[in-house]
């Protein structure tokens, strides 16, 4: 076990930024290493990550001391103890809308006493270490997605679930749950995600979204300590901006 920055930052009440983008492997999260992001989100719900992938990109995350944040595709116990046997030390599991789903996510994650984590060599992340599974314990980061509104309607009783690190309020899905499809910024959803922000907060809990450059000044005040980026938008902002710039030297 190396630690787990993400968790640290937010144990010590700082803010952790998580890069992502269209195209997810082992080479982009080593040349994004640079960049001094504090971990990198693997795509396992929407993108083409396959099982076999995850140990490389969960090692570049290591070589530059990011956190493997890896989003899962399910719920289900075993998808998430394979993401972390296979070396992610973070796990994000979406749609997540009642107390009692959060609490077998829990149990997913962690080795008893907390949870009923299914046992195993821990792969590479338990080599030569005799402490292992209390150091899993200790280091694992699970986040879980607030993105409908029966999850809005049951925050109260979600956040007050122990041992869930952070409660990561997603702009887009909640959007298209709202009745608002393809608007995260219309106002109505803003002020949804603020308000969950702020109650999460309230409760003592940490609270997450989407970096958004319009609206992360925003979200700061409201109290998020963790924000998810994708580098997708800079690439369009530089295209445009140097394809621009020769166009008008022509």
């Amino acid at each position: 076990m190396r630690g787990n920055r993400v968790k640290q930052k937010l144990e010590a009440g700082e803010i952790a930024n998580v890069l992502s983008g269209h195209s997810i492997s082992s080479d982009s999260i080593d040349f994004c290493g640079q960049l001094g992001f504090d971990g990198f989100w693997i795509e396992g719900e929407h993108g083409s990550v396959t099982w076999d992938q995850i140990g490389d990109m969960s090692r570049a995350c290591d070589l530059w001391d990011m956190t493997s944040v890896m989003r899962v595709h399910s719920h289900e116990p075993g998808v998430i103890t394979r993401a972390l046997d296979r070396g992610a030390n973070g796990i994000v599991v979406p749609h997540v809308n009642t107390k009692a789903q959060a609490e077998q996510l829990v149990k997913a994650t962690r080795f008893a006493p907390i949870g009923q984590r299914g046992m195993f060599s821990g792969g590479r992340r338990g080599y030569s270490d005799p402490n292992y599974i209390q150091n899993a314990n200790d280091n694992v980061l699970l986040v879980i997605l607030i993105e409908e509104v029966e999850a809005i309607h049951n925050l109260a009783e979600i956040i007050s679930v122990d041992h869930i690190d952070l409660f990561f309020v997603a702009p887009s899905d909640l959007a298209q749950s709202m009745g608002f499809l393809g608007q995260p910024y219309h106002p109505e959803v803003q002020a949804a995600v603020r308000g969950a922000i702020q109650q999460i907060t309230a409760a003592g809990r940490v609270a997450g979204t989407i970096g958004m450059d319009a609206v992360i000044e925003t979200h700061i005040q409201a109290g998020a300590r963790f924000f998810m980026t994708s580098y997708d938008a800079w690439i369009k902002t530089g295209a445009s901006q140097y394809l621009a710039k020769v166009a008008a030297l022509k």
